[in-house]
């Protein structure tokens, strides 16, 4: 007997058959659109899942001094970093991390804080830039969701503190931050590549390959001389110190390029070591570029220069002083000693404001303001090097009528320590206005050196100014001159003292402290190198400027000279003499006031023709083959000497007073067209 037949239960299974074939079927489709219509779609899914591309730093071009040595360079390193916006505890963080690294867990745990509230770090704190492979495998067995190692590129300046504002530094990204690295960033830094990094599901990557290689950043040579820098900075740091100054600065030239030997600041810094949270950045800003002031008396030589060029003024021209004060618009005006009436040369050399003031009311505002513009005032030099300041020159219609005598000997106008030193090239050089430059060449890897090209020098003073300036100048070094004190042994010099009142703007008066300065090259007729150097904050006498930087300049400058391979253009005998003269000045406690020079005497300053341009005398003379022969000056007076020049046709420089003791070249020797006959006299 057959059992009954029960639809419902049948119909149940039917049901339930073909769901699970409609089922089965949907997940066939699936598949088939996975595997074949999607398949391409989710592959590039997977990848983007697994593949990573990676940004790979290009190395960071080197740094080089004049003479191919290292000054910044990059080395792989490895580096601990954290993000500190997802560190839950930092006080425990820091005290872990300062542990095992050997840091300050105070100084670690207040960099956390600060970069947690800073945009700047973006999640990216680096804690340290050289960790170990040791100390990297123990901290990566922490499995610290917020730190990582990571392989860069360290930032690493072998000399330390030297040429710190040149050079800068580059902050804990690798970017350029000040100096050099800042302002040639993108050259230096190069192109980055891109890598491919494979990871797993836990991450961690397994495989990877370079997408695009990375283009290496630019090196770069610069002008700077590594022992000339270093002599510098030591020179400098000894004056702001023993002068209780604030701060200074020193910038070495060559003249005639623009080349910068040296450039260095005080206070400094060493670039190697970087800056915690809280810390103030004592010692990095680049005052030499960034930081223009009054610059006083130095400032006279442009307005003597436009006086030369615009007046009939001579170097022997009596300049009526009124014993050193003068009343002008309400305004009383003083002189550091009481000068009587005053030739043009001696109111450079014993620096009188009050003659400087005469002589630019001879000039005139308007011819004034021309020839400050002329020498830069007013205009960046164009150097490499951020953030340079223009200084300041007012408009002329903004001038006040005292402006004028301010400006005469410095003051309402303000330069850069850069600036001054582009201002004195233009008397050294012959008269032209130089680009005051740092970088030497440039050179990508494999390729040749880029020298770099620099605007053409443009004509500021005649040549005769120039070289009538030299002389003058030549005479502040000089007894009766505010720098006698001053020597190189050997060499012939010439400057300009200055000492500038610094102004209180918070109470509208000029302060008993100064700006001191001093500006000189050497040597004087051929000049290979001019310094400048500032000390600001000085006090006193001793603050002046011919005592507080003068110091300086004769350290560098004597320390350069040899380092340049300078010839030595003041013979041996003419050095003993005045070796004589400074021991008896020395004896004397002081520099005795020069006597008032007649005419003739001062005649030794008029204008004399660069060595490259003859008179038409000279030139004719060459033609027809005749030969100069150097006459013999020696015991005779200044007077004397002129007119037997003058006969023979021969070009004198003339170096003090009383009776001619030697003389270079020798009696009978033959003088080149266009040369000078240097004649020392002594009483």
């Amino acid at each position: 007997m057959s059992p009954p037949y029960n639809g419902k239960s049948t119909d149940r299974l039917v049901i339930t058959g073909l769901i699970l074939t409609g089922w089965a079927l949907i997940l066939l489709l699936r598949l088939v659109d996975l595997q074949v219509f999607s398949h391409d779609e989710l592959a590039r899914m997977a990848e983007r899942q697994q593949d990573k591309l990676v940004a790979v730093n290009a190395p960071r071009g080197a740094i080089f001094d004049r003479d191919g040595n290292y000054l910044a360079i990059s080395s792989p390193s490895r580096f601990v970093v954290v993000d500190p916006r997802r560190i839950p505890n930092k006080e425990i963080a820091a005290a872990l991390l300062a542990k095992i690294l050997a840091l300050d867990p105070q100084k670690l745990e207040a960099d956390l804080e600060a970069a947690a509230k800073s945009r700047r770090h973006n999640g990216y704190l680096v804690i340290d830039p050289r960790v170990t492979p040791e100390k990297a495998k123990q901290l990566a067995e922490l499995k610290l969701d917020w730190l990582e190692i990571r392989d860069g590129s360290l930032r690493n300046y072998p000399n330390g503190q030297l040429a710190a504002h040149v050079l800068g530094n580059v902050n804990a990204e690798g970017k350029g931050a000040a100096g050099i690295e800042l302002k040639l960033d993108r050259e230096l830094a190069g192109t980055p590549g891109w890598q491919r990094v494979r990871v797993d599901v836990n991450k961690d990557a397994y495989e990877s390959e370079i997408v695009k290689e990375p283009r290496p950043g630019k090196n770069i040579g610069l002008t700077i001389d590594s022992a000339i820098q270093h002599i510098a900075e030591e020179a400098l740091e000894k004056a702001v110190v023993q002068n209780h100054a604030d701060h200074g600065s020193v910038v070495a030239i060559n003249p005639k390029n623009g080349e910068i030997l040296a450039l260095a600041n005080y206070p400094t810094y060493d670039p190697n070591e970087r800056l915690h949270a809280g810390e103030q950045p004592h010692g990095r800003e680049d005052l030499a570029v960034v930081a223009p002031y009054e610059p006083g008396s130095v400032f006279k030589v442009i307005t003597l220069s436009a006086a030369l060029e615009t007046t009939r003024l001579k170097p022997w021209t009596i300049i009526p002083c009124a014993g050193g004060v003068l009343r002008l618009f309400g305004r009383t005006i003083h002189d550091a000693e009481r000068h009587g009436d005053l030739s043009m040369a001696d109111v450079l050399a014993k620096s009188s404001n009050v003659g400087a003031i005469r002589i630019g009311m001879e000039v005139g505002a308007k011819e004034m303001y021309e020839y400050v513009r002329r020498f830069g005032v007013g205009s960046r030099t164009g150097i490499e090097l951020p953030a340079e300041a223009s200084g300041m020159l007012r408009p002329l219609r903004k001038w006040q009528a005292t402006s004028l005598a301010s400006v005469s000997f410095g003051h309402e106008v303000s330069v850069t320590t850069v600036q001054l030193a582009r201002i004195g090239s233009v008397i050294a050089n012959g008269g032209y206005l130089i680009y005051p430059h740092l970088v030497q060449w440039m050179q990508a890897p494999g390729g040749p050196k880029e020298y770099k090209q620099l605007p053409a020098p443009v004509r500021v003073l005649k040549p005769e100014t120039a070289a009538t300036m030299r002389a003058m100048m030549q005479r502040v070094v000089m007894p009766g001159g505010t720098a006698a004190q001053l020597h190189l042994v050997g060499y012939s010099l010439a400057g300009k003292t200055g000492t500038a009142q610094i102004f209180d703007y918070a109470h509208h008066v000029y302060t008993h402290r100064y700006n001191a300065s001093f500006m000189g090259f050497a040597p004087v007729n051929d000049p290979a190198i001019l310094i400048v150097v500032s000390v600001s904050g000085t006090t006193g006498e001793a603050g002046f400027g011919a005592w507080a930087a003068g110091p300086a300049f004769q350290t560098i400058a004597t320390a350069a000279l040899r380092l340049l391979n300078v010839p030595r253009d003041v013979p041996e005998e003419v050095e003993a003499l005045e070796q004589k003269e400074l021991a008896e000045m020395a004896k004397r406690k002081g520099v005795q006031e020069a006597r008032d020079v007649d005419d003739d005497a001062l005649a030794d300053l008029a204008p004399a023709p660069e060595a490259s341009e003859t008179t038409a005398d000279a030139a004719s003379a060459g033609d027809a083959g005749d030969v100069a022969r150097v006459p013999d000056f020696t015991g005779k007076t200044v007077q004397d000497v002129m007119e037997e020049a003058a006969q023979s046709g021969v070009q004198v420089d003339l170096l003090g007073e009383g009776l001619a003791r030697a003389q270079q070249p020798s009696p009978g020797s033959v003088l080149p067209a266009g040369g000078h006959v240097r004649v020392r006299f002594a009483r």
